[in-house]
């Protein structure tokens, strides 16, 4: 006898598991916990390999103006002559407290020094993340009503092209194209202020937020395209047109609703590919962003701002796929609701 057959022997005939009435609280359930047990392993991979990595970091604090003297003491006012395992329990009791400690490079509190940063690096991810969703997912569905005729064939190749193309070089053709050689429409790299939030300056946006949106949209393209076209191909919706069913019905009704599984963790995959994409673009537009910091940060050898910066990137990571498997829980009606014993 099997482990579902002796559930059913078991349970009485209707009466369903908690995991069966409720699957998408039990998956968070489930996964909140993993998520936090996660950071907390990668927390320690970041403080122990950061600790390894060549050079001191007083030296390059005090750079040219370095003597044994001041060296030593700035070690002991950072805490760097400590064992290392105590260091490692005082910065996880400040990780805890909210207090990850100071920038090595200025002494200002780390949250304080990436606040607009986040922020920033937010509002790209979020305005890339929405329009390259919303554009993927409308020309892959056009396209899947239009198979093998020429505006699939067009947008297909055209797909192909982009994700072959690294993050820089779409980067580098828009600023060519918008900003400097052919026309002027656009500012080549964004600056924003200090305290000044992106939306007050629009058209510092545009270049960056269309490099990722043209970078996320041949894998939405692809999977939205292929998905549909499966369903659409599929008994029920077959029988939905036997009916009398409307194509755009049976489109909206049958179709799409059993494709959206797949495509959401491809997008899922892709915001999560977004955080760390943004570091090259945020490179190549001089953007204010995480990405940007994090490479001043290493070029520093600012060990706490390196840190914090890893460590909200893996918690990004964390929480966009436990919504995305949640997300693909919700809309699977096979999962969502399945046969009682």
């Amino acid at each position: 006898m099997t482990m579902v057959e002796a559930e059913a022997v078991i349970r009485p005939s209707g009466r369903r598991s908690f995991r069966e009435r409720h699957p998408v609280l039990n998956l968070l359930i489930t996964r909140v916990p993993q998520g936090l047990l996660t950071m907390l392993i990668v927390a320690t991979i970041v403080f122990w390999a950061t600790q390894v990595l060549p050079g001191d970091a007083a030296y390059s604090v005090l750079g040219q103006s370095a003597t044994p003297e001041r060296v030593q003491e700035l070690q002991a006012q950072l805490g760097l002559d400590k064992p290392l395992i105590q260091q490692y329990l005082q910065w996880l009791h400040g990780l805890l407290t909210g207090n990850p400690g100071n920038s090595l490079a200025n002494g200002s509190p780390v949250t304080t020094l990436l606040g607009d940063g986040i922020r920033n690096s937010a509002v790209l991810v979020l305005a890339a993340g929405v329009i390259g969703t919303a554009l993927a997912f409308s020309v892959g569905l056009l396209a899947a009503l239009r198979r093998d005729k020429l505006f699939d064939h067009t947008v297909s190749t055209v797909a192909l092209v982009l994700a072959s193309l690294p993050e820089f070089v779409i980067g580098v053709i828009l600023v060519i194209g918008l900003a400097s050689v052919f026309l002027h429409l656009l500012p080549a790299v964004s600056f924003l202020a200090p305290g000044v939030s992106p939306w007050e300056l629009p058209n510092q946006l545009v270049l960056p937020v269309t490099t990722l949106v043209l970078v996320i949209f041949p894998y939405i393209f692809r999977m939205t395209r292929g998905s549909v076209i499966e369903t659409l191909e599929s008994d029920y919706v077959e029988m939905a047109h036997l009916k009398g069913a409307a194509p755009t019905r049976a489109l909206l009704s049958h179709a799409v609703p059993n494709a959206l599984a797949p495509i959401i963790q491809v997008v899922g995959l892709t915001l999560i590919y977004l955080a760390g994409g943004i570091v090259v673009v945020e490179y190549v537009f001089n953007y204010p962003g995480l990405g940007r910091e994090l490479v001043d940060a290493i070029a520093n050898r600012d060990i706490p701002v390196i840190q914090f910066i890893v460590l909200i990137l893996t918690a990004f990571y964390i929480v966009a796929n436990i919504l995305t498997d949640a997300l693909t829980l919700a809309v699977s009606p096979r999962r969502r609701n399945p046969r009682s014993s």
